[in-house]
């Protein structure tokens, strides 16, 4: 008795997670994108990067090389929300030079696994960038999103942009816990920057309408029910 009691209490709550989701969804549709979402400019050199990641003829070698490529010029275009302080620096011929230097740390956290297919473009644009993990999977009986594993670094809340990466973004539910996780640890909704491949504009609504001081940067808006495949690719598992 006790038994069917909780069964229909998850069941519940699977089906008032769904219908909240749902609501955010219609809520959204049509709503033009925030002016806090960058999507990057699909250049022939972008677009052609994109062709040889959607064609399954590209050798694995090669899918993981250009994939690696994109990720580069995302964490570039996510930088641009980085804010940088004027400086003066003296070149080698003892001239002035006034320029600018990060006002701050810049850090990463993954959102496992998807997250990890951008690390690789991460380190070659930021070599010393502070790497933080968190894994969440949805609840097979109640579909709603858990939190399985959390490393952040300390003092995360003092670092001046924190990019979340993630290789993908349907719905946003993983993405939309991972920023409360970051939130409810003292980091500033303006000092985050989402980060993935493909996003559909439904979940990336969803994501701005919940936290819509930080920023987002999309390589391409996509159909919002499109499944997760950069991983499995870049991964081969």
């Amino acid at each position: 008795m006790v038994s069917n009691q909780i069964k229909r209490m998850l069941k519940e709550k699977s089906v008032n997670h769904n219908i909240e989701l749902e609501r955010l969804g219609k809520q959204v549709k049509d709503e033009p994108l925030s002016k806090n979402v960058a999507l990057l400019e699909q250049t022939p050199q972008i677009k052609g990067i994109r062709t040889i990641l959607r064609n399954p003829a590209t050798e694995p070698v090669d899918f993981n090389f250009y994939l690696d490529r994109f990720a580069a010029l995302l964490i570039e275009k996510a930088l641009d929300n980085h804010k940088f302080r004027h400086t003066r620096v003296k070149t080698p011929e003892q001239s002035k030079y006034d320029g600018l230097e990060s006002a701050g740390n810049v850090s990463a956290v993954t959102i496992l696994r998807g997250g990890s297919c951008l690390e690789t473009g991460l380190k070659r644009t930021i070599p010393d960038c502070l790497i933080g993990r968190i894994l969440i999977q949805s609840n097979y009986r109640t579909g709603e999103p858990e939190l399985h594993y959390l490393k952040l670094f300390p003092k995360i809340h003092t670092h001046e942009t924190v990019m979340l990466l993630d290789s993908q973004m349907s719905s946003g539910g993983a993405a939309l816990m991972a920023v409360r996780v970051l939130v409810d640890h003292g980091v500033q909704e303006s000092n985050i920057v989402f980060v993935t491949c493909l996003a559909g504009k439904m979940g990336v609504n969803r994501m701005m309408s919940v936290f819509p001081d930080m920023k987002v940067v999309v390589g391409r808006l996509v159909d919002d029910q499109e499944e997760r495949w950069i991983e499995q690719r870049y991964f081969g598992c």
